[in-house]
């Protein structure tokens, strides 16, 4: 008989993982907002996306409101701006399994003939279509991850 494994969990206070987020609840989104902005200023340098790109993809946030996340980052985010982050984090995080090191940061930006992005880049598709392109390129990279 084999021995079944269980997956070990992180323990960290104040956060459960046995259930995501509840992003309706305004001190969850306090409490994850200062690290999902950290996290898109450095995912944004890593695809080298220009203001204009970065706030298309968080859905049109005001320049200044983009420009006070950089100086100070204790905000609190709206339910659709963490869900975007988390989308474009999980799309960065199966990019670099997906691929090595130069290509997971440079997909982004390079055309693609896929018949999801038809010659467009998966930026320009996901700056186009909003969060529903965001799960479109998600669903793809987990897809080809898990060989389906």
């Amino acid at each position: 008989m084999a021995a079944a494994t269980a997956l070990v969990l992180p323990r960290i206070a104040g956060y459960d993982f046995d259930s995501g987020a509840d992003l309706g609840n305004p001190s969850e989104r306090a409490e994850l907002s200062s690290a999902a902005i950290k996290a898109f200023l450095n995912l944004r340098k890593k695809w080298n996306l220009n203001e204009e790109q970065s706030r298309a993809l968080l859905g049109g946030v005001a320049s200044s409101t983009f420009h006070a996340w950089k100086t100070h980052p204790r905000r609190t985010l709206d339910q659709d701006t963490l869900t975007r982050i988390s989308l474009l984090i999980g799309i960065y995080k199966a990019l670099h399994i997906y691929f090595g090191k130069p290509w997971a940061d440079r997909w982004i930006t390079l055309e693609n003939r896929g018949s999801l992005f038809s010659g467009r880049t998966p930026l320009a598709y996901m700056i186009q279509r909003g969060m529903p392109g965001m799960l479109d390129v998600r669903r793809m990279l987990d897809s080809w991850r898990g060989g389906q």
